[in-house]
């Protein structure tokens, strides 16, 4: 029997497509793979920043169990197994573009190759003019990458778009023709304001360019006679690069898209409201294979069943954390965080709520992009507006609690009120057993082991640089 082929889509730093009821964003192509199959309506990642979040979905492991490639800018030790290695132990052809596992080294943590697979980058093009878009020909590179395989081979293959990561090209969304009254709502969390409606734009012109990117994809597929042999998987890495979401640990950053396709497996156009989480891919993509994931080390559960419309649960929560994002804190310290969400709360346990979540004010909240939004944010508070300003980079109490059906967007905390003790005690221990279930260092005591890893990003982003008067601004 031919094995499926898996083309494993991802955006970089997108929150929004279409199919979520996004109407300023129009992912034409998504929607048409939604309709053909499955959009799940909570999916979540392990971890809110590129490196750390993408090592997840390859080892199929919890953020905190990957000791290095727990933090951002980080060695990728090569004793955790990734699936596409194993996928190609077992015959397939494997190969990514784009944006990999990224940013870190993965060199200095003893492997071969990116851990996405072998790279196919050498096709360029010319991007639109007066636009932010990326040079590689995404799709020219994935005909390389068809044309390398061997007749009858299966593929495994890691589209991994820049866009839409910043920076952007101001004002490319609305000479793309959008418009800023396409925006009737702006989260509550941002101020109401034209330049957040602008910027927003710019970030939807970049989705919607990924959206076409997609539809190449696709229809090569099917030009191909591979379509309908393939499981088709589109999502993102994190959320949109944008105050108190990339980057955070609230709901609007670690909810993402996520749309599967797979021949007629299951009804399509259906909408999935399971709890999946991003360590549920490698076992997927594995069990897809046929390669046996009993007794393997992996943290997540092969989303097969969900496809098939077998049942309508998979998990009772899903676990998130972080640690040593981008620097810009006394020491480099990082900004340690565990969650837990079920269908209707998200707890949050903040284990250094002394430090400032985004970073320090005087390195510029290293750990929020810079953008338009941003910029007013930081005006609005010189001015005496303050509320956005401490909803984005404000300190964090010890414990947060939130629900999610009454306050989506994580405004009210409720885990000082009388009336979620209860509540805010069960999920504390949940968590807690979760986490030493799982081998967390931070529930142990030992979480100083994360602030001992190697930061990769460069000297020039220290804290020594920014004392000594060096210290670059990165943002990633």
């Amino acid at each position: 029997m031919l094995k499926p082929n898996i083309l494993f889509i991802i955006a970089d730093d997108a929150s929004h497509f279409g199919g979520y009821g996004r109407d300023w964003v129009r992912t034409p192509n998504i929607d048409r793979l939604a309709a053909d199959g499955v959009l799940f309506e909570q999916a979540f990642t392990t971890n809110p920043k590129c490196a750390p979040s993408r090592a997840s979905i390859l080892t199929g492991r919890e953020t905190w169990q990957l000791e290095d490639a727990c933090n951002h800018w980080n060695i990728f030790p090569s004793k955790f197994e990734c699936f596409p290695d194993t996928l190609e132990s077992v015959g397939y052809h494997v190969g990514f573009t784009g944006k990999g596992w990224a940013p870190g080294d993965w060199k200095a943590g003893g492997r071969r190759r990116n851990p996405a697979g072998t790279g196919y980058n050498q096709r360029t093009l010319v991007p639109p003019e007066n636009t932010s878009l990326a040079k590689n020909d995404y799709l020219a590179n994935f005909e390389d990458f068809l044309a390398d395989r061997k007749e009858g081979a299966p593929f495994y293959f890691w589209f991994g778009a820049k866009e839409p990561h910043r920076p952007y090209e101001l004002g490319q969304g609305k000479r793309a023709g959008k418009r800023r009254e396409e925006i009737s709502a702006i989260p509550p969390y941002w101020p109401e304001d034209d330049i957040v409606r602008g910027d927003m734009l710019d970030y939807a012109f970049e989705i919607e360019y990924f959206d076409q990117q997609v539809g190449r994809f696709v229809n090569l597929l099917k030009e191909n006679g591979e379509y309908d042999n393939t499981l088709i998987v589109v999502t993102s890495d994190n959320g949109a690069p944008f105050p108190r979401v990339k980057g955070q640990m609230y709901d609007d950053d670690f909810r993402l898209p996520l749309v599967m396709r797979w021949g007629e497996l299951g009804k399509g156009g259906r909408r999935e409201n399971a709890l999946v989480s991003f360590v549920d891919f490698a076992a997927t993509f594995l069990d897809v294979a046929g390669v046996d994931i009993d007794g393997r080390e992996l943290a997540g559960e092969s989303l097969l069943g969900l496809l098939e419309g077998e049942s309508s649960t998979h998990r009772e929560f899903v676990a998130m954390g972080r640690e040593r994002h981008d620097l810009g804190r006394e020491g480099d310290l990082g900004f340690p965080v565990r969650c837990l969400r079920n269908d209707e709360f998200l707890y949050v346990k903040n284990y250094e709520p002394e430090r400032w979540p985004a970073g320090n004010p005087e390195t510029g909240f290293t750990n929020c992009d810079s953008s338009p939004t941003k910029d007013l944010v930081l005006d609005l508070e010189k001015n005496g507006v303050s509320k956005y300003y401490d909803l984005a980079f404000g300190k964090r109490p010890a414990e947060e609690l939130y629900s999610i059906k009454k306050d989506p967007h994580c405004m009210i905390n409720l885990a000082g009120t009388a009336e979620y003790k209860g509540q805010l005690c069960s999920m504390r221990e949940a968590l807690n057993h979760y986490l030493e279930r799982t081998g967390d260092p931070r529930v142990r005591g030992e979480g100083d082991i994360f602030e001992s890893y190697p930061y990769c990003g460069g000297k020039s982003h220290s804290w020594e640089a920014y004392l000594e008067g060096t210290w670059e601004k990165q943002d990633y």
